[in-house]
């Protein structure tokens, strides 16, 4: 597995990290856990050392998967965990940041992160959303700031809005973030626009969320497709992203590449890694063969040039 720098944390990460929202089993259906536990072990095994993770990924079940499997390796496991907003505003709208982070809702909410984990200091704290207008503003920076000192976290970080990536360019000039992460793939091209040169500019490490677009870029979805009820793709994959357009743009990349359904995911991986700004990437595995599958491709090699270029008019602007 390679790795990579995560920012100026001067941590080494694996190229393919493991996002551990499906796992929690809330708004993703259909995980079990004791293959959630066999996939984080396996990944382990297989060279990944970054797990991301979320308080709000089953009311905590997935931090509390993600620490049993933690604790009971040797290796040196990177993780990170996500505050939910108080105010539970996704995305970050108010102009107010004590509405949505005060200092007292960030240490009950770490304090619960590092229980479930089991753990006594989390490697990295982000915040699940964020505006950048809260920039000198609030508790919030305090409230970190005494964490660290503490000892119950190493590093901070931001989850930025979906379909924002330039909402949080303030801050990192600010210095005052060491890793953002941000969905970034095929279709979601916008990052590239200021959001990653900004981070190589101020050495802030870059984790990319939604590689796969939630399924659409492993060429296993069609229009015939369907989810559990309560499964959240239900709502995803609708209006202007409905599972007919995204069929129609996934056969214009196959033929574009000439490639095949089942070489999508990979070059949809390895599109994102080709990017140098990039720390690592975090697909959702809930399985041992996912697992195994995108592990494969954490070599280091990224995509070859011509292809990246061909992937650039695949760019999906969505509002």
């Amino acid at each position: 597995m390679n790795e990579r720098r995560l920012g100026r944390t001067g941590l080494n990460v694996s190229e393919i990290g493991y996002g551990a929202w499906g796992i929690g089993g809330s708004m993703w259906l259909g995980a079990e856990d004791q293959e959630s536990l066999r996939a984080l072990r396996r990944a382990i095994d297989l060279g990944v050392n970054f797990i991301d993770t979320a308080a709000v990924y089953g009311n905590g079940h997935s931090e509390r998967l993600v620490g049993e499997v933690v604790r009971e390796r040797d290796e040196r496991i990177v993780v990170a965990s996500k505050i939910p907003p108080k105010n539970f505003e996704w995305p970050a709208r108010t102009s107010d940041p004590d509405e949505a982070f005060p200092a007292s809702h960030i240490r009950k909410s770490t304090e619960r992160t590092l229980s479930n984990l089991g753990m006594d200091v989390l490697d990295i704290q982000q915040f699940h959303v964020w505006n950048d207008e809260w920039v000198g503003r609030g508790s919030w920076h305090d409230a970190i700031q005494a964490l660290r000192d503490e000892g119950k976290i190493r590093f901070f970080g931001v989850s930025i809005n979906d379909l924002q990536p330039a909402n949080a360019i303030r801050l990192i000039e600010t210095g005052q973030v060491d890793t953002v992460q941000v969905v970034y793939n095929i279709f979601e091209q916008a990052p590239e626009d200021e959001l990653l040169a900004a981070c190589e500019r101020n050495d802030v490490g870059v984790i990319a969320r939604v590689p796969l677009d939630e399924g659409s870029l492993t060429g296993q979805l069609t229009p015939e497709s369907t989810f559990p009820e309560g499964d959240f793709r239900n709502d995803y994959f609708s209006g202007e992203r409905s599972l007919d357009t995204v069929d129609q743009r996934v056969r214009a990349i196959l033929e574009d590449l000439a490639i095949e359904r089942e070489d999508l995911a990979a070059v949809a991986l390895r599109y994102v890694l080709s990017h140098p700004a990039v720390s690592t990437v975090i697909p959702g595995m809930r399985s041992v063969r996912n697992v195994e599958r995108n592990a494969a491709l954490g070599d280091g090699e990224g995509l070859p040039e011509e292809q990246v270029r061909a992937l650039k008019g695949h760019r999906w602007d969505l509002a």
